[in-house]
């Protein structure tokens, strides 16, 4: 006896950063907030934005913008926080990504998902899981897993642990 095979199809969330587009797995993606007060933490590199409470815990937000090298831009009634999971060392972080504006979720079949071009894209091959097409239009499929090093995610834990210290020893006082 045979199983019929199903399509699978994958779900990403699209978002654009300048004026190219950009897409997460919706696995990935926990929600989507517009911009909150963001606290700057000291000795942290350029693009970290800082940390916000979320729910009463700590979270990291990356300026994607300056992590992809891309011109910094002033936050817009667009701009948002996108939440996602991030893998770090084999366990889940949570972690803020701030983004232009968030477009939509669209379904894209597997097999209509090409590699990440060699040239072209103002952003490192490797960060890329792949390149779809959505509405005639290039969609730069993002591995989230592979945009930061570990130390970079160690830095974004340890800031996440001194923003939580900073606001234990804030209430003690």
């Amino acid at each position: 006896m045979s199983n019929p095979q199903t399509d699978e199809t994958n779900q990403y969330l699209t978002f654009s950063l300048d004026k190219e587009i950009f897409a997460l797995d919706i696995t990935q993606v926990r929600e989507v907030l517009e911009v909150a007060s963001v606290t700057r933490i000291p000795r942290t590199p350029p693009f970290m934005r800082g940390v916000i409470n979320l729910r009463g815990h700590a979270v990291p937000v990356v300026d994607m913008r300056c992590k992809f090298g891309m011109p910094s831009m002033d936050d817009t009634v667009d701009t948002c926080i996108v939440i996602t999971e991030v893998d770090l060392g084999g366990e889940s972080a949570v972690l803020g990504a701030l983004v232009d504006s968030v477009r939509e979720v669209f379904e894209m079949m597997p097999e209509s998902i090409e590699p990440a071009p060699r040239m072209g894209t103002s952003i490192r091959t490797d960060f890329i899981r792949g390149m779809g097409k959505q509405n005639d239009q290039f969609v730069i499929i993002l591995d989230i897993n592979r945009i930061f090093s570990s130390e970079e995610l160690a830095v974004l834990a340890t800031a996440e642990d001194l923003d939580s210290q900073t606001e234990a020893t804030a209430e003690a006082i």
